[in-house]
């Protein structure tokens, strides 16, 4: 099967702001037009901001209520940070699992599943699964916490954005953490740690139908007629506190709620050493205009340091997420555990290199696409470019490419998934039945019986990848098929 290449465009900014940046660069197609009103939104929410390059738009944008901002976006500001750019947590992310297996039976997919729910039980429980200290780690140690708690091989963490760890010292490190952060918060974080839950949240078990560039795919470790275990987790409770500490939320549930009206005034004001930034601390956390904060001033690096933690955080639940999750598979399906092809989260704020400049990156359910130049040296993704996943749905494949010649147009970002696209496409009549007749078998988290979810074409995850890659954005690698989901 071979993807069919759309068109693509990327429109020249139109509008302005008061650096000489225009309007949002949007990365689209005829077939996969941006919304123009939302884009509009875009440009008027971004307006005199302190922009190092235009916003880019991504194909599958579109805006959840909740949010404050539209999906499918990445920001880069010269000289400050602005938290609700992107999701109030952090560092939620989506990882490939390849595993040393074909296609299991039917009995021991239900096997796989059972498990899965077992460990990872819904509704959750209140149980405590880390100690203080053990979250203390995880926040200033990132990935490599679940090498030491979860056996996890350190060797597999340059498959890991940043390695799994942001080094907090700059930014006053672990000391300055641990004296400003109240109890509460470091305790609430003991809760509920490597889950998967879900909502959008999921397990998928896919089979890899295409190789479409086969270096990249063996490099990789990526073969046709192989299976993958997919899954998209959040990064925990840490992130989604310190999320909610540095800005009014819309998104913000009763308990989280409950939860700042205590933690906010201790994290802020009960630090604070003069009436004057008390004041200044209202003013920046407390109201709902979310001001912008001075990336140099102690309260960017307070903010910065807050979310370098957050960051660890959720590096290190995702690992043992992994860890559990790959072991689980292979007590199911037999042979040795399975090995991360790429964990790559989708909500982040970063200090990167925007046209030669120091700016802050933030993305906002868009992944970011390093080309192999800028990979560490030594690593896999210094020979294929960063891995990036495109997840189509649980009834359409899915994609694995690697960042592509010319990601730095988008600011170094690619689209985190294709579903709104998938889900446009089957209204409108653009996409239909799956010709194969092909179904996925959904599991739910309740007893019930799994049910068949019929499978639809690859129009809208092709569209969407299609414009990715006309822009040498990504390259794709492979094309996985799913046949089993837990969401």
């Amino acid at each position: 099967m071979k993807i069919n290449v759309i068109a693509g465009r990327a429109d020249e900014p139109q509008g302005g702001s008061t650096t000489g940046h225009h309007g949002a660069r949007v990365f689209d197609s005829d077939h996969v037009p941006a919304d123009r009103d939302l884009v509009a939104s875009l440009n008027s929410a971004t307006l005199g901001m302190d922009l190092a390059a235009p916003p880019v738009v991504l194909p599958d944008f579109h805006h959840k209520s909740a949010m404050e901002m539209p999906s499918s976006i990445a920001v880069a500001t010269a000289g400050t940070i602005r938290p609700t750019l992107t999701s109030s947590s952090v560092n939620c992310g989506m990882a490939l699992i390849a595993l040393n297996c074909d296609r299991p039976t039917a009995a021991a997919v239900s096997d796989f599943y059972r498990r899965v729910r077992e460990r990872y039980p819904y509704p959750t429980t209140n149980r405590r699964d880390l100690s203080y200290r053990e979250v203390v780690s995880a926040a200033t140690e990132g990935a490599a916490f679940a090498v030491e708690r979860n056996g996890v091989d350190p060797a597999e963490l340059e498959r890991v954005e940043e390695g799994g760890r942001i080094d907090l010292s700059r930014w006053g490190g672990s000391e300055r953490l641990v004296a400003e952060m109240p109890a509460l918060t470091w305790q609430l974080a003991r809760l509920r740690f490597g889950t998967v839950g879900p909502t959008n949240h999921f397990v998928e078990l896919q089979e890899v139908e295409e190789i479409l560039d086969p270096e990249a795919a063996r490099l990789l470790g990526i073969r046709e007629g192989q299976v993958t275990l997919q899954y998209h987790a959040g990064g925990g409770v840490l992130t989604g506190e310190i999320g909610h500490l540095f800005a009014r939320r819309r998104d913000t549930a009763r308990v989280m709620r409950a939860a700042m009206a205590v933690q906010k005034p201790l994290f802020h004001l009960a630090t604070a050493r003069s009436t004057q930034q008390v004041r200044e601390r209202m003013r920046l956390f407390f109201t709902a205009a979310c001001p912008p904060v001075e990336l140099d001033s102690d309260e960017g690096k307070r903010l910065m340091l807050a979310n370098a933690a957050a960051m660890n955080y959720g590096y290190a639940f995702r690992m043992a997420t992994y860890q559990a999750l790959r072991q689980l598979a292979a007590d199911a399906f037999g042979g040795a555990p399975g090995s991360l092809v790429v964990d790559s989260p989708h909500n982040s704020i970063y200090e990167e290199d925007v046209a030669g400049e120091r700016a802050v990156v933030h993305r906002h359910n868009s992944c970011r696409a390093y080309p192999a130049h800028l990979m560490t040296p030594g690593t896999t993704f210094a020979q294929t470019g960063q891995a990036v996943l495109l997840p189509g749905t649980h009834r359409t494949s899915s994609y694995l490419a690697v960042a592509g010649s010319s990601s730095s147009q988008s600011l170094h970002s690619a689209c985190h998934g294709a579903g709104t696209v998938i889900d446009q496409f089957a209204k409108n009549g653009t996409s239909q039945s799956d010709p194969a007749g092909r179904s996925t078998l959904r599991f739910r988290y309740d007893d019930t019986a799994p049910t068949e979810a019929p499978h639809l074409d690859d129009a809208g995850v092709n569209a969407a990848m299609s414009v990715l890659s006309t822009h040498r954005i990504v390259r794709p690698v492979a094309r996985m098929r799913p046949f089993a989901v837990l969401h």
